[in-house]
C-alpha cells in the first residue's frame, strides 16, 4: 500500500485514500492543470469589477503560484478586457493566456490580436437553454460551431470547445453532436461543462468518461459551479475520471454561488489525489488576500485553505498540540501555507489555554487561580458572544490578583 497521504510536517490525510480499491477506482490523467477563469467568470461576480491594472496584478501572482493556464478574459466584451488580455499576453507568463469566445469569427480575431495562446468556445447543448433560450436544436449548435473552430485553429490558437450546461444535455443530443464535431471540425479539447453546479461527482465521471469514448480520447477539460457545495468534489471526480485540465476561480468567485475554488483545488490535487504540479502553497494565502481585496468579496472566516480561522483552536481539548503537533489537530500544517495554529480564549476555553496565554503573556497565576480566571473566561466569551482580547484576558487576571 502507498503512502501518499502522509507527510511528516505537511500533511496527514486519511490512510483509507491509499488503500488499493480506492486508488483502483482513480483513472486519473497523467498531467492535470488547471484553468484558472478568475479575470472572466469571477467578475461575473454581481458588483465584482477588474481594471486593467487589477487583472494583471491577479494574472501574475496566479502565475508565481504555478497555475498553469489563465482564462484573462473575454475581448469582445469591453475595450478595457481588451486591452487588459493584450498587456497580459505581453507579459510573457508561464501560464498559457486564453480567451473567451462566442462561436464568432469575430471573436477569435481579437483573441488572435491580443496574442493568446488559446480560446474557449462557447456554444449552448443544455436542453433548457436550447429550448427556451435559443430555440434551437443540436444541429443548430453544430453550424454555429464548425466554422469558428475551423478558424480557430487555422489562426494558430489552441480551441476549447465549451458545450455550456452539458449536465443538463439530453443524451442523444450529445450522442449526435459530439461525433459530428469530431469529423468537422475537431477542437483540441472538449468542456463537461456544469453551468447550473447540479451534478454528482459520479455524474462528471460518467460525462468525462462518455466525452472520451464520443471524442477518440482527445482532453477533457471539467468546469462546474457550487450551486449545490460540490463544485471542487465535482473536479475532482473529473480528474478521476481522466480529465486533463479544471476549471476554477480563486475564492470560488463567479456567478451565483460560485465557481469551484482555485486554492482548494491546488491542495486537494496535491494531497488528496496526489497529482504532482508543483504549486507554491506558501504563496496561495497572498493570491486570495489579493483577490479578496481587489473584488471586495470578503473570504469567509471559515473558508477552507483561506479562512483566517482555519488553524484556530478554542476548545481546550488538546490545545497544545495545536503548536506543538499540529498534524494531530489538523489535515494540513498551517506552517505550509506560511502560517501558525491559533489558541483563543472564549466560552469553550479550558485550563490549557489559560495556562497557555498566562505563559505566552509572562503572567503569574496559582493553581487555584487559573480555575477562577477559566470561569470568568467562560463567564466573559459568554457575555460578549465572542473570542476574548489580549487585553480582556490581561485585565481578568489582573483583576483576580486584587480579589485574591
Amino acid at each position: 500500500m502507498s503512502n501518499n497521504h502522509y507527510r511528516e510536517h505537511f500533511w496527514w490525510a486519511s490512510n483509507f485514500n491509499d488503500y488499493p480499491e480506492v486508488v483502483g477506482a482513480i483513472n486519473k490523467a497523467e498531467k492535470v492543470e488547471i484553468h484558472d477563469a478568475t479575470l472572466r467568470d469571477g467578475e461575473q461576480t454581481p458588483g465584482v469589477v477588474f481594471s486593467v491594472d487589477d487583472k494583471i496584478r491577479i494574472a501574475e501572482k496566479l502565475d508565481e503560484v504555478g497555475i498553469e493556464r489563465i482564462e484573462a478574459g473575454m475581448p469582445a466584451v469591453s475595450k478595457a478586457d481588451y486591452e487588459a488580455i493584450k498587456a497580459i499576453c505581453k507579459r510573457n507568463l508561464k501560464a498559457k493566456i486564453f480567451t473567451f469566445a462566442r462561436a464568432m469569427r469575430e471573436d477569435i480575431d481579437k483573441a488572435v490580436e491580443c496574442g493568446a495562446h488559446g480560446v474557449v468556445i462557447e456554444v449552448p447543448i443544455g436542453f433548457p437553454k436550447l429550448k427556451y433560450q435559443f430555440n434551437w436544436t443540436w444541429e443548430n449548435v453544430l453550424e454555429k460551431s464548425a466554422d469558428c473552430i475551423n478558424y480557430a485553429r487555422s489562426q494558430g490558437l489552441y480551441v476549447v470547445y465549451f458545450p455550456y450546461d452539458t449536465t443538463r444535455a439530453r443524451e442523444e443530443d450529445l450522442n449526435q453532436l459530439i461525433p459530428a464535431i469530431m469529423k468537422d471540425s475537431p477542437p483540441d479539447s472538449i468542456g463537461v461543462v456544469d453551468t447550473m453546479g447540479c451534478a454528482l461527482p459520479q455524474t462528471i465521471e460518467y460525462l468525462v468518461r462518455k466525452m472520451k469514448q464520443l471524442t477518440g480520447g482527445i482532453p477533457i477539460e471539467v468546469h462546474t459551479h457550487n450551486d449545490f457545495g460540490m463544485a471542487v468534489a465535482t473536479e475532482l471526480a473529473g480528474i478521476a475520471a481522466g480529465a486533463e485540465v479544471i476549471h476554477s476561480c480563486v475564492n470560488g468567485l463567479g456567478e451565483r454561488t460560485g465557481n469551484a475554488a482555485t486554492e482548494e483545488l491546488m491542495v486537494a490535487m496535491k494531497i488528496l489525489l496526489g497529482t504532482g504540479n508543483a504549486y507554491k502553497f506558501e504563496k496561495i494565502l497572498e493570491l486570495s488576500q489579493l483577490v479578496e481585496t481587489i473584488s471586495g468579496v470578503p473570504i469567509a472566516a471559515n473558508k477552507p485553505i483561506a479562512g483566517s480561522r482555519n488553524y484556530t483552536r478554542e476548545s481546550g481539548i488538546g490545545v497544545d498540540l495545536v503548536i506543538k503537533e499540529p498534524l494531530a489537530m489538523f489535515a494540513t500544517d498551517p506552517r505550509i501555507f506560511g502560517r501558525s495554529g491559533d489558541i483563543v480564549l472564549g466560552k469553550k476555553s479550558g485550563k490549557a489555554s489559560v495556562e497557555y496565554f498566562l505563559e505566552q503573556m509572562k503572567l503569574k497565576a496559582s493553581d487555584a487561580e487559573v480555575a477562577t480566571i477559566l470561569e470568568k473566561v467562560k463567564a466573559k466569551g459568554t457575555e460578549k458572544r465572542g473570542i476574548l482580547t489580549q487585553e480582556e484576558f490581561r485585565l481578568i487576571v489582573e483583576s483576580n490578583k486584587s480579589e485574591s
